[in-house]
């Protein structure tokens, strides 16, 4: 099948097609690399036009998962979960069933809360399997930790380029006010910056404009505008032929996941003098928070975990500049680098 070429190509374990049709659900558990340790990812309800289009997103996420954890130095592995989306589904039903799917895998797998689900869906996991994070009693939400992690990595940024972390009158484009850019918004603006908001959602606009000064420009406009931080938080692929052309910025950092519609964009960044910080080292905040659960959920100790983003924007930059690499590349090789030498590691006790 065309759509397994990928999961041949880059050393995915495993593929797990979930049914249950009592309850509906239908869905795809992927598990990339657990090299560092189980794998952990959220789980991501969608309206998906195929399976092929479902299987393709599951093995793109969960890739990404496992770059995330290595990158943050957590001992995780990258999975992710995909479900068919359909509105005559029970939530309860629907994930009590897929609860029974990931207790199947006796720990390979954890998940938690994506795009599409509620802390309330992974409370119905709980119920068939302790292998789920981001429960009411334990880090809930993980929107305002993963803003946390955007603001120290976009700090870490303006370091570098401006030779001061402080965003006190920077001009920060935010493309996407949602849940986590909301809360991104809020630590922006505490700190001094200024704001320029765009969002699909009327009501997300309302929301943060009611409670912080912002400039409101329609979202075909925010590529152009003219500030010193572009902020992409909401989709995918927004650095493409398209929107190159149009940057009137010196850094691109956000919460957004794939925001290079492909590789050589960063190398094309770098050419027109943009630093990119790499979204799976500066968006792992909400990653880290979870991952505490696995060890008895403390919120002091969990954000004080999150402030290493900044030191892991520091890193990947020093390797970009040592090796004359853009910075996209050099997030993949520090996170690569690690897993190879901890897995040379495990393997030399694991043959002793």
């Amino acid at each position: 099948m065309k759509m397994l070429d990928n999961f041949f190509k880059y050393d995915y374990e495993q593929l797990v097609l979930c049914q249950d049709q009592t309850s509906g659900l239908k869905a795809i558990i992927a598990i990339h690399d657990t090299t560092l340790g189980p794998a952990l990812g959220g789980t991501r309800k969608w309206n998906y036009a195929s399976e092929e289009e479902a299987v393709i997103d599951a093995l793109r996420l969960s890739r990404g998962m496992t770059y995330k954890a290595a990158a943050a130095g957590l001992n995780l592995g990258g999975g992710k979960a995909v479900i068919f989306n359909s509105p005559q589904l029970n939530n309860e039903q629907v994930f009590r069933a897929f609860g029974r799917y990931v207790e199947s895998l006796n720990g390979r797998y954890i998940t938690a809360e994506d795009v599409g689900t509620s802390v309330q869906d992974m409370e119905y996991i709980r119920k068939e399997t302790k292998y789920v994070t981001g429960i009411s009693n334990g880090s809930g939400d993980p929107s305002p930790a993963t803003a946390l992690g955007v603001w120290y990595g976009m700090k870490a940024m303006a370091q570098e380029v401006y030779g001061s972390d402080s965003l006190e009158g920077k001009t920060v484009a935010m493309q996407g006010v949602g849940h986590v850019g909301y809360y991104l918004c809020k630590h922006i603006a505490k700190e001094g910056g200024k704001l320029i908001v765009t969002d699909i959602n009327q009501e997300a606009i309302k929301k943060i404009t009611n409670e912080v000064a912002a400039e409101v420009v329609k979202p075909e406009e925010i590529f152009g505008v003219k500030c010193d931080i572009f902020a992409p938080s909401a989709l995918g692929a927004v650095v493409n032929e398209h929107t190159l052309p149009q940057f009137k910025c010196d850094i691109i950092a956000g919460a957004a996941n794939n925001v290079l519609e492909d590789d050589r964009h960063g190398e094309l960044l770098m050419q027109k003098g943009i630093l990119y910080a790499p979204d799976f080292v500066i968006n792992a905040g909400g990653l880290i928070n979870v991952s505490e659960e696995l060890h008895g959920y403390n919120k002091e100790r969990a954000y004080k975990k999150i402030e290493t983003i900044y030191s892991n924007i520091q890193k990947v930059l020093a390797i970009s500049k040592e090796r004359q690499i853009p910075a996209n590349i050099a997030a993949d090789r520090m996170a690569e680098e690690r897993i190879e030498k901890l897995g040379r590691i495990r393997n030399i006790y694991l043959n002793h």
